[in-house]
């Protein structure tokens, strides 16, 4: 990274707000190719300016990153949400049973199941909902509960009600994050503990993320899948963060918009 002077510096420290949620003196230090002490320097002013929060431990809690609303999430990555979309739909066999997160990606993969044949498909999504809502060919499962206006799907002990009556041969989730050692991300512990159960009740479990949700943290609640489940992601992956993740033995798949 070529250097960059403070302003620009300090701009860039925000900007990592909205991709990885937390830095560490160290780590913003190698990636500027700084000192430690002008790193503290420019975390003191962007506390001082209300732009970072700071947390203990010598690491710094960068602005509290909004969720942004499913709306506002469609648009981003947009032909590499279709291309995931695509795999994920190849991988479906007639007969099957399957169960779908909320989450855009996974509401493009609703979508691409429009013309598919002797499916039933549980869903926790409102997206889902609406693409399969008039396709008499699919048999149709709604798992309710509370609803999040933001994401647009089901939470809370209804939902894991009815979750624990039915298996799945595949479930396909969505995430706002991916960390290889804390596993996927969501603004909301209940989220989390859902996607958890989801995957326990699954047969195969395929994560749908596109590429600039790799390495993202930015929320503070986890969810730990089983051994064995799947990243779909694309081509633009860092290769670093693919390696990371198939080294704690997570299965890695990268499409392209042609692919399936």
């Amino acid at each position: 990274m070529a250097v960059l002077g403070s302003q620009a510096r300090r701009d860039r420290i925000e900007e990592l707000a909205t991709t990885t949620g937390l830095a560490s003196v160290e780590e913003l230090s190698n990636l500027f190719d700084v000192t430690a002490s002008t790193i503290r320097r420019d975390l003191a002013k962007l506390t001082a300016d209300g732009r970072l929060a700071r947390t203990y431990g010598g690491a710094m809690a960068l602005t509290a990153h909004p969720e942004a609303s499913l709306r506002q999430r469609t648009g981003e990555g947009f032909e590499a949400k279709r291309a995931i979309a695509r795999w994920a739909a190849a991988r479906v066999r007639a007969g099957e049973t399957l169960l779908l997160d909320a989450g855009s990606t996974v509401g493009a993969l609703a979508h691409e199941l429009r013309t598919a044949k002797d499916l039933t498909i549980a869903t926790t999504g409102l997206t889902a909902l609406q693409e399969l809502s008039d396709i008499e060919t699919l048999h149709v499962e709604c798992l309710g509960g509370t609803l999040r206006p933001l994401s647009q799907g089901f939470v809370g002990p209804l939902t894991e009600a009815a979750l624990e009556r039915m298996t799945f041969d595949r479930v396909f989730l969505g995430t706002d994050g991916i960390s290889p050692e804390h596993g996927i991300c969501e603004a909301d512990l209940r989220q989390t503990r859902l996607k958890e159960l989801m995957a326990r009740r699954a047969e195969h479990v395929y994560v749908l993320a596109h590429a600039a949700k790799l390495g993202r943290r930015p929320f503070h609640a986890w969810a730990k899948l089983p051994p064995g489940w799947t990243l779909v992601t694309d081509a633009e992956a860092d290769p670093d963060l693919v390696s990371a993740l198939r080294a704690r033995s997570i299965d890695v798949e990268t499409v392209t918009g042609g692919e399936q």
